[in-house]
């Protein structure tokens, strides 16, 4: 499912999960390394064919990978 939104940002998810937005954003998250409860809400998403609930399990990763780097 590839879904564009009015502010850039580009989302593709079959397997892996690639996210773009213009030139400055570019990146890709295999599926092996996607946590399980998201992988369900990106599941989710795909069978409602639903770019606003892609979009939130996007965010939802990329937050839980930047919290990532606030761990010593």
């Amino acid at each position: 499912m590839r879904c564009d939104y009015k502010d850039d940002f580009k989302i593709d998810y079959t397997d892996s999960l690639h996210i773009t937005k213009g030139n400055g954003v570019d990146m890709t998250v295999k599926a092996e390394d996607i946590p399980a409860n998201v992988k369900l809400c990106l599941n989710s998403a795909v069978v409602r064919d639903s770019c606003h609930e892609l979009r939130a399990a996007a965010r939802a990763l990329t937050s839980d990978i930047s919290k990532s780097f606030n761990i010593e």
